[in-house]
């Protein structure tokens, strides 16, 4: 009955960290003021006046396009506390002040990368459209009227209700606790409290629709909204509409009643799709209707082949960067799930007689499955575009990334950059109760020099 206690150290940490945008997007010091400037022309003969001159005369005169561009600075931060009692429990195991600092700083980035994804302080998405509905049978739905409302979601509040997996492991969306959020109000460490839009549209008019005995019901919005990149749906009795679904399409098929518990009339009737405490992320800038960006919304529907080993809508993307352009992007940032897709999509098309199939001889009996999409063919320009898996790229959007810069652009060194007026710093509070305070901040915004290098397609079925 002596034994000893065999623990292994250190903790194990089992929780990934993955920032690709923060890794590869560049940093730049020397920010100052409350906002970074500057100015583009964006076009010269603009009106396309011709050249040709009669004999002793003068040519037209040509006019150019020039645009303002601001963007504000935002702190980031968070912070991590210590009891004295948890620091003497962990003498000779761990150094749990340092640990506290590092998961500080491993979060920070975390949510940095959500930031510079899918931030949004700019662009409002407004009112929800009214979903049209239409009632077959199929479902398990009572005889009645059935009322159904929507709201768009941005990048993060999609992922507060979906689970973003990154810095934890395991969560799912799970309907039945699930809360879309419209404003948060967060306790910070000093007491204090801020409040601001969590990411969510205002709510849309209910859709009604008269449903059969064993029915169901398909709804949808007339098109992508500007911004959202998820979609929760509410249904029951008018007045009574519970959360039921959380869809990265504009679209959702109703066979049962909610299984959730929270009321769309929790949502308030406000557009709460901004935040004051955000910059705006790639995303947001894509979407941004003067962006110049390549913006397609893909009706619901699934993406389709062309019919020569790649997808119609990838191919209707290249096209439209070259003719207006000039340019092809470099990367494709998709989910998990688009990429299993595509690459069915691909290999199932046409594209498998392609496929080069080896056998090692000391093992004839045994083959290698699967095929992984690691490269997509531009067939306009011939550039091959690595296609990258982005941890928090909901299903439904792909995103087109150039990290290339055009050769016709003049004073541009990168596509985009942090610019910060402070990088990374720690703060150890004084001591007020017995424990150790640390706060890891920065302040910083996103530049976007060159939209029409990037692009996206979303509402993907």
């Amino acid at each position: 009955g002596l034994q000893a206690y065999n623990l292994e150290a250190p903790a194990k940490k089992l929780y990934p960290v993955m920032t690709p945008l923060r890794n590869s997007i560049a940093r730049v010091g020397g920010g100052h003021a409350i906002q970074a400037n500057w100015k583009a022309i964006t076009g010269i003969n603009t009106t396309n006046v011709r050249a040709g001159v009669s004999e002793g005369n003068r040519g037209g005169q040509i006019k150019h396009s020039t645009a303002e561009r601001f963007a504000a600075f935002r702190g980031i931060g968070l912070e991590k506390s210590v009891t004295f009692e948890a620091d003497y429990a962990s003498r000779g195991f761990a150094d749990v002040k340092a640990e506290a600092v590092v998961q500080t700083l491993q979060s920070l980035m975390i949510q940095e990368e959500l930031l510079l994804l899918g931030g949004n302080t700019t662009l409002k998405m407004g009112t929800t459209p009214t979903p049209t509905a239409v009632a077959t049978t199929g479902g398990t739905l009572a005889s009645g009227t059935l009322s159904i409302i929507c709201v768009g979601l941005g990048v993060q509040s999609f992922w507060d209700v979906a689970g973003a997996n990154n810095g934890v492991v395991g969560q799912s969306a799970n309907i039945a606790t699930a809360k879309v959020q419209s404003t948060i109000t967060r306790q910070n460490a000093d007491g204090s409290a801020d409040t601001f839009g969590a990411g969510t549209a205002k709510v849309s008019a209910a859709a009604s629709v008269t449903v059969a005995a064993g029915g169901k019901v398909t709804a949808k919005l007339p098109n992508a909204m500007r911004g959202a990149y998820g979609y929760a749906w509410y249904w029951g009795a008018a007045g009574q509409e519970k959360l039921g679904a959380i869809t990265n399409a504009a679209a959702v098929t109703i066979t049962a009643p909610a299984a959730g518990s929270q009321l769309a009339s929790e949502l308030g009737t406000s557009d709460n799709s901004t935040s004051h405490l955000e910059f705006d992320g790639i995303l947001t800038q894509i979407a941004l209707p003067d962006s110049g960006a390549y913006y397609a919304d893909n009706a619901g529907s699934a993406l389709t082949s062309d019919n020569a080993g790649g997808v119609e809508q990838f191919e209707a993307a290249f096209a439209d960067f070259y003719n207006k352009y000039r340019l092809s992007p470099q990367k494709i940032y998709v989910s998990a799930n688009d990429l299993v897709r595509i690459t069915q999509l691909i290999i199932g098309s046409g594209g498998a007689p392609l496929l080069r199939l080896n056998v090692d001889l000391n093992q004839a009996n045994a083959i290698r499955a699967g095929v992984k999409l690691g490269t997509y063919l531009n067939k306009v320009t011939g550039d091959e575009l690595d296609v990258v898996v982005h941890p928090n790229m909901p299903t439904g959007t792909i995103m087109f990334y150039s990290d290339k810069i055009p050769a016709y652009l003049d004073g541009v060194s990168t596509l985009f950059r942090v610019l910060t007026r402070q990088e990374y710093y720690q703060i150890e509070w004084p001591l007020r109760t017995r424990k150790y305070e640390y706060g890891v901040y920065a302040d910083e915004v996103l530049q976007g020099y060159f939209m029409p290098a990037f692009g996206v397609i979303t509402n993907v079925g």
